[in-house]
């Protein structure tokens, strides 16, 4: 069974930034896309950042222009590098995967940018 882990999240001053990592446990067959998603308290999870095998990207309004999100295919390796944080960025940061037969999550990082 696949697992993602996650790392990198924690607490951070509006305007700092973190870097959030996901790695599978095991390689994954016909990967399509990974990304990340993100979910506040009392809202729907939303879409971040994802980036495809050929290296398309698309962003969320929110984040465009102070998130980058890049991948390393060889290690089955999504990243997300988060600048200008800004208190509404707070949320549970969720790891995605999408293969051709199944999707995979991880188990979400907390992320906490104070005012």
């Amino acid at each position: 069974q696949v697992r993602l882990v996650e790392s990198g999240g924690g607490l951070v001053q509006a305007g700092g930034s973190l870097r959030l990592s996901c790695a599978a446990s095991r390689s994954i067959f016909s990967i399509n896309a990974m990304g990340w998603y993100r979910q506040a308290p009392g809202k729907q999870r939303e879409l971040v950042a994802a980036i495809t095998t050929g290296g398309s990207t698309n962003y969320a309004d929110s984040v465009k222009g102070r998130f980058t999100i890049s991948r390393d295919n060889a290690k089955n390796t999504v990243f997300l590098q988060m600048n200008s944080l800004k208190p509404e960025d707070t949320a549970v940061y969720y790891c995605n995967i999408k293969a051709t037969l199944e999707a995979y999550w991880g188990q979400g990082t907390q992320v906490t940018v104070s005012s």
